[in-house]
């Protein structure tokens, strides 16, 4: 009668039963938040003694007593491997409870005053920097927030590379830079000298250290560049997935080597941040672990003022199948949340925003008592017995030593999935009150006299306030190379098999194929028509049977082999799948069957061109990770290339990675039907921007096998000036309309293939010297202009393939550089204008480019220049109604060309109105509609 009674009494009872009940007899719909609405319930009266159990907890105990109960029991089903779906977030609470703490094996107070004179010494480095006359800043908070966080990893976790294997691959968060820097120098890895000059690169060359993690910049330390927010956790992700790769392909055992990214919750905003989360949780990447130090501040104000970061966070991880470890309060918070028993407190925490803590970091102990625990007698009476400092103290969990040693551990020991650590701390932390917890604390990067006073205090270090009265000359803390801190980090370091960052390099040349590899491309394609990417990939699939290298080829592309023509690895070189192919596929009866392996050798990232990309940087960098060179093949619609992660070839670069890079489907006019935003007509002048890209636009496949073979002799061989190979990557762009491919030339020029331009037919007919220069698939249009020419016109026109605008143009800047800076010298002639000298008429350029790619060596070319290019945006046509719209086939080069010979006085002006309209240039529709599709 009872239960009745307060079933009657209580509407929520009521609007619970009538859930469970649902709307018949057979079953019950339910539930909000992942768990099955359609499986009937087989035991009703057995659901109902739970449902009752529950209810009766809730009247007698209270909500919060069931909740708890609930939670343990997920837990507890969790532990008997129930399937239970992962709840969104947990308590604003530490993920690890007190008794479960590992012992923690360091000595912490020797520690502690290490700690302290890292800090101590980012901040002066930083300062002096920021000295008059120089004043190239730096930034002091971000380490200041995160130091303990590296200190734990230094001390106890993360590996070097004197093991015999790549150790583990660290990804440090940018603007930390000047504390890693600052060990390196207690260390004696780095002097006084380099510390004095930082972000001062060339005027206090060679000693100097880069802004950030520049490898480019600091070839023999750091390994991953990471400033640019957001592509530091991307690299991670994709490096941890390209250790497993090697070792599943037996290349080189990185089992025991781990991958760390540390984030700020700030970057956690930036769309690559958290975009590929997923693949790192659906191949169980569990040697990858992210440290968000979530110190609540963006460079402007709060993460998430109104809102709770770590706990929105831990939902994302979370549902992309992450393991999540919260560590939010240092151990003085142990006794007061044993005293928990309302779950007043944790109801405290789980409801105070992230703008107020903020508030209290920067407020007196007073404040917080009165703010935060004065607003119910409960929490009252937890701190009645605590001083105002005891309440002001109470700290952050990322800047306890025992609390991160115990979320590493963990994160460590967990297996089948990746971890995110989630670690509460202050931004500028121990650095005074100007700085702890400010808004503007980011950009604050000089301390004054008292600034420096207080500093010294906290830290407790031996100067005195005479050698502070100059704030930019403030001296470096050092105990000495015999104290028992130093030998402490030493002995640390040898015990974790040498120090980090370091970058090695450790691999061996490699040996290279010959001239049967590229003979099959040289004899050209008979009388079939193939495009130029198909021509590529043949070659491709030579190169990938030489005993020495064919292994070492990674072939990546955005979910588009078979666009590409490359299907036909499939069957053969299969696509890596870490749990292989669990299934039938659909086209199994096929030749060309889609197959997956663990030990695949075609990386397949989806339609993920960042994915892609992060894959290239990881595979193009294996020679100094790992010791051991990849050579990774990347191809994608090249019009989401350049343009869309341009950034991440940026990172490349920086990272000193290699391998080749194919923009497929290039031209603003080749691929047909696909419109405005596919049609590339300017990602080789984005290429030209990035110093470490060498760019090339070949015309036919013989031209491909040369800059093939000459792109592997300089980046995988050896020579005196680079024994260890070139640290840049090739990019070629590839078209899909099927051409006729010649044999390669008796006589082939292949200096000028891989200098940029080479004369490929010469005039044989006419009386009126022209010159035509064109690249990739325009070649196929000079030709044609050259045969009308000189059967319309008596115009006899050389053509030449221009194989790398790009190319050309660097090495005319570095001789005029040259000239410049040598007066006293013979001056030096471009090659381009050596190459070109001779030539007579005058000179049109041509390509499916802008015309700002060839105009690149308008002013070295000796003679009158012209350029015609596909300037514009692209659109949906036939092939030949785009060109004669852009004015770029071979009537309107004629055109060009007669125009040049009219300005000469070489033909007369009225021949130009004869000509446009013999052609019947202004009318799109007359144009002959060009070849009609492609085979890649």
């Amino acid at each position: 009668m009872g239960d009745t009674h307060r079933e009657r009494l209580d509407p929520q009872r009521e609007r619970r039963t009538a859930v469970a009940s649902g709307p018949g007899p057979d079953r019950a719909p339910i539930i909000i938040g992942g768990l099955p609405s359609q499986v009937p319930d087989f035991d009703p009266e057995e659901t109902r003694e739970w449902l009752d159990s529950l209810d009766a907890a809730i009247d007698e105990r209270g909500r919060d007593r069931a909740r708890y109960l609930m939670l343990r029991m997920i837990e507890r089903a969790r532990e008997k491997r129930v399937a239970v779906p992962e709840m969104r977030s947990t308590d604003y609470v530490n993920t690890i409870a007190t008794k479960d703490e590992p012992f923690f094996p360091g000595n912490e107070e020797i520690e502690r005053r290490i700690l302290n004179a890292t800090r101590w010494n980012a901040a002066v480095m930083v300062s002096r920097a920021q000295r008059p006359g120089v004043g190239v800043g730096g930034h002091i908070a971000t380490f200041a927030s995160s130091a303990s966080l590296y200190d734990v990893g230094f001390n106890h976790f993360f590996r070097g590379k004197d093991g015999g294997d790549g150790g583990d691959q660290i990804f440090f968060q940018g603007h930390a830079s000047p504390g890693i820097y600052a060990r390196a120098f207690l260390l004696d890895r780095l002097s006084e000298a380099q510390l004095n000059g930082f972000r001062q690169e060339k005027s206090k060359a060679p000693d100097c250290l880069s802004s950030y993690p520049h490898p480019r910049s600091m070839p023999d330390f750091w390994e991953f560049p990471t400033v640019s927010m957001g592509l530091g956790p991307l690299g991670a992700i994709y490096q941890a997935r390209m250790n497993r790769y090697m070792e599943a392909r037996g290349i080189a055992d990185t089992s025991r080597s781990h991958v760390w990214a540390f984030l700020g919750d700030g970057e956690m905003d930036e769309p690559e941040s958290l975009g590929q989360l997923s693949i790192a949780a659906r191949e169980g990447l569990d040697n990858l672990t992210f440290v968000v130090n979530c110190n609540l501040q963006r460079l402007d104000g709060p993460v998430r003022g109104n809102g709770k970061i770590i706990q929105e966070l831990e939902s994302v991880f979370r549902g992309a199948g992450w393991n999540v470890i919260k560590l939010i309060w240092d151990r003085s918070w142990d006794p007061l949340l044993a005293q928990d028993r309302d779950g007043v407190l944790v109801d405290k925490m789980n409801r105070t925003p992230d703008g107020q803590f903020q508030t209290y970091a920067t407020e007196s102990g007073a404040y917080i008592r009165d703010h935060f625990f004065g607003g119910d007698h409960r929490l009252r009476a937890m701190v009645e017995n605590m001083t105002d400092d005891q309440v002001l103290h109470l700290g952050r969990g990322g800047h306890d030593h025992r609390k991160i040693f115990a979320a590493y551990a963990a994160a460590l020991a967990h297996k089948g999935q990746p971890t995110v650590i989630l670690a509460k701390t202050v931004k500028g932390w121990t650095l005074g009150p100007n700085f702890e917890g400010r808004n503007a604390t980011h950009q604050m990067k000089k301390l004054t006299v008292d600034d420096l006073k207080r500093f010294r205090d906290r830290l407790h270090l031996p100067i005195s306030d005479k050698q502070l009265e100059d704030p930019y000359e403030a001296p470096y803390f050092h105990p000495g190379k015999d104290s028992e801190e130093i030998q402490y980090m030493h002995d640390r370091r040898r015990a974790l098999d040498g120090y980090v960052p370091t970058r090695v390099l450790r691999a061996k040349p490699l040996t290279l194929p010959g001239d049967h590899a590229y003979a099959a491309m040289k004899k050209g394609s008979g009388k079939q028509t193939i495009a130029t990417t198909m021509a590529f990939v043949r070659l491709l699939k030579d190169l990938m049977r030489d005993k020495e290298i064919g292994r070492r080829f990674v072939l990546i592309a955005p979910d588009e082999y078979r666009t590409f023509g490359m299907d036909s690895f499939f069957p053969s070189a299969k696509i890596y799948n870490p749990m292989g192919q669990q299934y039938e596929s659909v086209d199994r009866d096929l030749l060309l069957a889609y197959k997956e392996s663990p030990t695949g050798q075609l990386l397949h990232d989806g339609i993920s061109e960042a994915g892609c990309t992060a894959s290239l940087i990881a595979a193009g960098s294996a020679h100094a990770t790992h010791g051991e060179p990849l050579i990774p093949v990347y191809v994608f619609y090249s019009m989401f290339g350049f343009q869309r992660t341009g950034d991440q070839f940026w990172q490349m670069a920086d990272q000193m990675a290699r391998g080749f890079v194919l923009g497929a489907t290039a031209g603003r006019t080749t691929l047909t039907g696909e419109g405005l935003q596919h049609a590339d007509g300017h990602s080789q002048l984005l290429a030209s921007t990035n110093p470490a890209c060498v760019a090339y636009d070949p015309a036919f496949g013989f031209e491909i096998a040369h800059i093939v073979r000459d792109g592997l002799r300089r980046m995988y061989g050896s020579s005196p000036e680079h024994p260890h190979g070139e640290d840049v990557f090739y990019y070629l762009t590839v078209y899909n309309e099927p051409i006729v491919h010649p044999a390669e030339p008796e006589d082939v020029d292949v200096e000028g293939i891989l200098k940029g331009i080479h004369r490929y037919a010469p005039g044989t007919a006419g009386s009126i010297p022209a010159q035509i220069m064109a690249s990739g698939v325009a070649l196929p249009w000079a030709l044609e202009a050259q045969r009308i020419l000189a059967e319309d016109w008596d115009v006899r026109a050389d053509v030449w393939s221009a194989t790398s605008w790009n190319e050309l143009r660097r090495e005319a800047v570095d001789a005029e550089e040259h000239n410049l800076l040598h007066p006293e010298e013979e001056p030096r002639v471009p090659w381009v204008t050596r190459k070109l000298s001779g030539a007579e008429g005058p000179f049109v350029a041509v390509s499916d480019w802008m015309r700002s790619v060839p105009d690149q060596i308008a002013r070295w070319v000796p003679g009158p220049y012209t350029s015609l290019g596909a300037d514009g945006f692209g659109f949906a046509d036939t092939r030949g109604a785009a060109r004669r719209f852009f004015h770029i086939d071979a009537q309107s080069v004629v055109v060009a060309v007669l125009s040049e010979l009219a300005k000469a006085g070489q033909v007369d002006r009225g021949v130009l109105k004869q000509a446009i309209d013999r052609y019947r240039i202004l009318d799109v529709r007359a144009a002959d509609p060009g070849t009609m599709g492609g085979d890649a």
